[in-house]
């Protein structure tokens, strides 16, 4: 017989978007925070896999799986999946028992390493992509941003290119004049 007390192994399953998995160190913090919030160990955390979804969640067509193996008590877990359900940084969770597996199995499948790792190359990446949007040509409509920069300019100099657009246009039928003079002689 179970008490509310006893303290056991689960899987839990997080599923998060690939926006939130580009600040990976933030989201594993926040892992951290949620299982603590449910008196939870983290035994193993590693990240799992990145897929595409069987259907769409909060506009999401490809998730990141984050695996967690944690030593809980029972009533902690409702909180747990509690937490989960108000984040706003973790779009599904499934947590099942592990009856199957001993704490010293589950540590073996820890990964924070790898996941600090990975988490620094994605910030690395998104840095230089931040990098490459400032530097980088582009292609098709320019950016608003500049067109309007490009519109300010002229407006300062707008009575000096007025005076030159007139100096012209009293120059251009001087011309027309001529040449219609020329043809009817």
């Amino acid at each position: 017989m179970t008490t509310a007390t006893e303290t056991r192994i689960y899987e839990c399953m997080f599923l998060i978007s690939q926006g939130e998995a580009a600040n990976l160190n933030a989201v594993v913090e926040h892992i951290g925070e949620l299982l603590g919030k449910g008196d939870a160990e983290i035994l193993a955390l590693t990240k799992w896999d990145e897929r595409r979804l069987a259907y769409e969640i909060d506009k999401q067509k490809r998730g990141v799986y984050i695996l967690a193996y944690i030593s809980a008590p029972t009533d902690g877990i409702e909180r747990i999946e509690r937490e989960c359900n108000i984040s706003e940084h973790i779009m599904r969770l499934m947590v099942i028992r592990a009856d199957h597996m001993t704490a010293d199995q589950a540590r073996a499948a820890d990964d924070r390493d790898g996941l600090a790792a990975e988490a620094k190359i994605r910030a690395e990446k998104a840095a230089a992509g931040e990098a490459e949007k400032k530097t980088s040509a582009r292609i098709g409509a320019p950016d608003p941003s500049e067109m309007l920069k490009k519109d300010e300019a002229p407006k300062a100099d707008a009575p000096a290119e007025d005076a030159a657009k007139d100096a012209e246009g009293d120059a251009e039928p001087a011309t027309e004049d001529k040449a219609s003079e020329d043809k009817a002689e």
